[in-house]
């Protein structure tokens, strides 16, 4: 297959603002929070709340993101994020009160919602339709970094120039660099009159709907409330806090390495063969630290959970553009997002609950609603029939 420059470089574009989007929202709170809190005076966790709260909010944005990004706007979307991205973070540099720092996240939230992997995903598949797969694998695998990128530096900066400049910084990047390239540097896709008629169709909320929806909210609780409380868990299932932390450092990298599998080996197969095997490497994890348990069982369930984690994330993109086609993806994907995004929010608290009562014992609890994901994928009907049944 021959080399082709555009499509690499719109990877690369969306990878690295996408890299820039989650660095400096979503992972934003674990860095900052205390000495958020330290300096305005507000407990860490009204500022957890907010946070929710924004959460929430890019939630309730899915379906008009998706609307947005399947008129031809995607363009204009990301581009829209990046100036409420800067707005947000401005604001919250600039917050001495729980008031300021709610609207801060407000904005922050309103600026995830059209800007983060379901927005870029949407964008790919208006650009490239069907086609779509090897884009969406190639963002997430530079994007993949936000984290082991975006935490180092937010707490380099708190630690150099404050946590305020840092906001600002990191502001700067949306406006100075993330604009200009989401606006004029993204290819712009062509609207046609049939894309706009598709547009007017109901999408019907049927049972491979439902299924999804499902999966990925099973999925997506699990991600929430281990990202919230993984070294936690681990020490409750054996670990002392240093296996704890070393374990939880092997996560993004194994995130990582499954995406370059999806990439390679795992790209001949439909995207519902990745997204199975996915919800299965928590709970095989779960076995192995729940009868082994110490240090070496909390790496080898890290490696597991990790995985399986890069994957459903590229699923939640691959899986609905397989199935149902191009048509209204962007709005699907919207759709199909609200309940990830909405229990994903309360998943931190349902968690620190949980394991107040059940110790190590709450990764039965998550071991089972990663099976009941699997289920849920596994009684999708064959993708082919599906797409019939979907196709005018």
């Amino acid at each position: 297959m021959a080399f082709d420059r555009s499509r690499f470089l719109t990877i690369v574009i969306l990878g690295s603002t996408q890299t820039l989007a989650w660095a400096s929202s979503y992972y934003l709170p674990a860095v900052l929070a205390d000495a958020i809190a330290a300096d305005t005076g507000v407990s860490t966790n009204w500022l957890f709340a907010v946070f929710s709260a924004a959460l929430v909010i890019s939630a309730l944005l899915g379906p008009r993101m998706g609307r947005m990004s399947d008129a031809g706007g995607g363009n204009r979307m990301l581009a829209g994020s990046n100036l409420l991205f800067t707005a947000g973070l401005a604001l919250l540099a600039g917050s001495h009160s729980l008031p300021t720092l709610a609207v801060a996240w407000l904005l922050l939230g309103i600026a995830m919602g059209f800007g983060l992997y379901d927005a870029a995903f949407a964008v790919l598949g208006r650009i490239y339709g069907a086609n779509a797969r090897g884009a969406i694998t190639g963002i997430t695998l530079l994007a993949g970094f936000a984290s082991t990128i975006g935490w180092p530096l937010t707490a380099w900066g708190a630690a150099t120039i404050g946590w305020r400049d840092t906001c600002l910084a990191w502001a700067a990047l949306h406006l100075f660099v993330a604009l200009p390239l989401n606006y004029w540097a993204l290819p712009r896709p062509i609207v046609t009159a049939q894309d706009k008629k598709a547009m007017d169709k109901p999408v019907p909320i049927d049972r491979p709907m439902v299924l999804l929806g499902f999966a990925f909210a099973a999925a997506w609780i699990v991600t929430a409330g281990m990202a919230a409380h993984f070294p936690r868990i681990l020490e409750a299932a054996g670990a002392s806090p240093a296996q704890a932390i070393a374990a939880g450092a092997l996560i993004g990298p194994a995130q990582v390495g499954a995406r370059m599998v999806e990439a390679s080996l795992l790209s001949r197969f439909h995207p519902l063969v990745s997204a199975r095997l996915a919800t299965l490497t928590h709970p095989v994890g779960a076995a192995v630290i729940l009868a082994a348990g110490g240090g070496v069982a909390a790496s080898v369930f890290a490696v597991l959970h990790g995985s399986g984690n890069g994957i459903i994330t590229i699923a939640r993109g691959t899986v609905p553009l397989a199935i149902f086609g191009p048509e209204n993806y962007g709005y699907r994907l919207g759709i199909l997002g609200m309940p990830a995004r909405f229990l994903s929010a309360a998943a931190p608290l349902g968690f620190s609950f949980l394991i107040d009562r059940l110790g190590a014992d709450v990764l039965i609890v998550s071991a089972g609603l990663s099976l009941s994901a699997c289920l849920a994928l596994c009684l999708l009907r064959r993708p082919g029939r599906q797409v019939a049944a979907h196709a005018d």
